[in-house]
């Protein structure tokens, strides 16, 4: 077996990787499509894939303007969770949550999806008693969910700093054993992939320019490759779903920000849970790779930018250095952002427009990336039968005419 391994390392060396199987193809566009996907980012790929595998819909093309998960799929912290508050929020988040744990083996792929387990601490008494609410909450719709005492988190947490001096005192935490992390270029080019085998056509460097429009119905979109005709459009282009609103004609309430995360130098194992704080706007975890993979909450301006603040940066990391004292010799490797939408009420939008034909799916703040196949899976349904499923139902754009706003920003006020 040995003897095997180093000639076949010899021989891929010598032919420079030449020859090998494409993981997707990538062909130019058809002149068109009975559905457009806007956006080749985690959840466009599994609308796309869901609309074949679970709609059979005829053909289908994902439309990315650079490359697959190159916008916020590869930009994010990888957390996965579904602890949230409100029911309609933790149904769809827990729906997604349970397909992750079977995504690895439905798309024979590995994406490294770890059920390490996330805290999410409390430091005042006001945050004991919203995160007591929110276990009860989680509990009573059957989402696993505890309550863990500063002596319980310092067992599980050794490296965490759990003294009544400490700056920002920890008196508790809620703990989701099932949440977790997964690694983030993997959805990308495990979707990717899957979506591919299916049918999908998977198109780089094609920007969506316009959306043609006749008679109040969407007819397809130009590209910097040309017009595609398409009887269904979905847009999944977070950060800038706005835009993409505007070529139709639509204006969203949304707003688009920057948001920042960072890694360190790689270290030995010493962190195996998400530990995360809404108080202090910080999170962090550390990857298979041995960084401490660190996040802030979205910065304070609006703009399209992928930069951030340095102010919003340094405040994360200091409170993370006050949590934990060791990291504070710890260096930075490398920092980053995104560009994330967000509706009034920290929930997203995903269903049918006031245009015939076409359909949006965004607004997901900070929670984007746990909710990926979710996302997908509701999506596409909405638009393979022109109507929401019950689990994105009440996540129209009509709630923000109706009322009907489900106002998450306790459970999802910090970017994780």
């Amino acid at each position: 077996m040995q003897k095997y391994s180093f000639l076949s390392l010899a021989r891929n060396a010598l032919t420079y990787h030449e020859n090998w199987q494409r993981a997707w193809r990538s062909p130019d566009p058809k002149p068109g499509y009975d559905v457009v996907i806007v956006g080749g980012g985690g959840h466009g790929l599994a609308t796309a894939y869901y609309l074949v595998k679970e709609h059979r819909v005829g053909s289908v093309a994902v439309l990315e303007k650079g490359y697959v998960g190159g916008g916020n799929t590869g930009r994010n912290t990888e957390i996965v969770r579904s602890n949230y508050l409100w029911d309609e929020a933790a149904h769809i988040y827990e729906f997604s949550l349970k397909l992750w744990e079977g995504l690895t083996q439905q798309i024979n792929f590995n994406l490294m999806f770890s059920q390490r387990g996330l805290l999410s601490l409390g430091h005042t008494l006001q945050d004991l008693r919203d995160i007591q609410r929110r276990i009860n909450a989680n509990l009573l719709n059957g989402i696993d969910s505890e309550f863990l005492t500063p002596e319980q988190i310092k067992e599980m947490v050794p490296a965490i700093d759990v003294s009544p001096r400490a700056r920002y005192p920890i008196l508790g935490a809620s703990l989701q054993r099932r949440g977790g992390t997964a690694r983030h270029d993997a959805l990308a080019w495990g979707l990717a992939r899957a979506a591919d085998s299916v049918g999908v056509d998977v198109i780089h460097n094609c920007e969506v320019t316009g959306i043609r429009r006749e008679g109040g119905a969407v007819t397809g979109v130009d590209t910097s490759r040309g017009f595609i005709k398409a009887g269904k459009v979905g847009c999944v282009t977070a950060g800038n779903s706005g835009v993409l609103a505007s070529m139709a004609g639509m204006r969203l309430p949304l707003e688009s920000r920057p948001l920042q995360a960072w890694v360190s130098q790689p270290l030995k194992p010493i962190l195996d849970v998400v530990v995360m704080s809404n108080a202090v706007h910080a999170y962090i975890s550390q990857t298979d790779r041995g960084e401490l993979l660190c996040g802030a909450g979205v910065d304070s301006y609006n703009g399209y930018g992928q930069r951030g603040s340095p102010a919003t940066l340094e405040h994360a990391i200091a409170a993370i250095i006050e949590m934990f004292p060791r990291f504070s010799r710890v260096r930075m490797l490398r920092q980053w952002a995104g560009t994330v939408d967000t509706c009034p009420d920290a929930c997203p939008i995903i269903g049918l427009t006031p245009v015939k034909g076409l359909y949006f799916n965004c607004g997901w703040g900070t929670g984007g990336y746990k909710s990926t196949p979710g996302s997908g899976w509701v999506f596409a349904y909405t638009i393979a039968q022109n109507r929401p499923h019950r689990l994105n139902e009440p996540f129209s754009l009509e709630r923000f005419a109706t009322g009907h706003l489900i106002d998450e920003h306790g459970a999802a006020g910090v970017a994780h």
